[in-house]
């Protein structure tokens, strides 16, 4: 495990099957230290959601916050939520694993998906 004195984050994913966006933020969760979405690597809009555009985002913030001091961070992942998919995206897995390659160290995954507790009426099925 890591040392008293060692510089800890926490870096939001948020993946849905549009976009994947992250944000890594000192230990409050106050003060955002690196961030980066989909459309900042790649051209196309329908690449924004692919795992090779959140490796792309993850070694370039791990790479940003790295040189902040930070070794670690903990992980929370956001899929759509609320009526939508709770399940995220597939840039999720792929931002964790570069995170990880790009030599932070990660501590806990988290999953912060909004679930509504009885909240508005779902959408209809189209196709019955």
């Amino acid at each position: 495990m890591a040392d008293e004195d060692s510089i800890w984050g926490i870096a939001h994913v948020h993946a849905s099957f549009n976009n994947t966006i992250i944000t890594i933020t000192d230990q409050t969760g106050a003060e955002t230290l690196a961030k980066s979405s989909g459309g900042t690597v790649v051209k196309q809009n329908r690449d924004e959601a692919s795992p090779y555009a959140a490796m792309q985002m993850a070694e370039e913030v791990a790479e940003n916050v790295l040189n902040q001091g930070v070794e670690g961070v903990h992980v929370r992942v956001r899929g759509p939520g609320g009526n939508q998919q709770t399940n995220p995206g597939p840039g999720a897995q792929a931002t964790i694993r570069a995170l990880a390659r790009a030599g932070l160290e990660i501590g806990r995954i988290e999953d912060v998906t909004p679930i509504p507790h009885d909240g508005t009426r779902g959408p209809k099925n189209a196709g019955f």
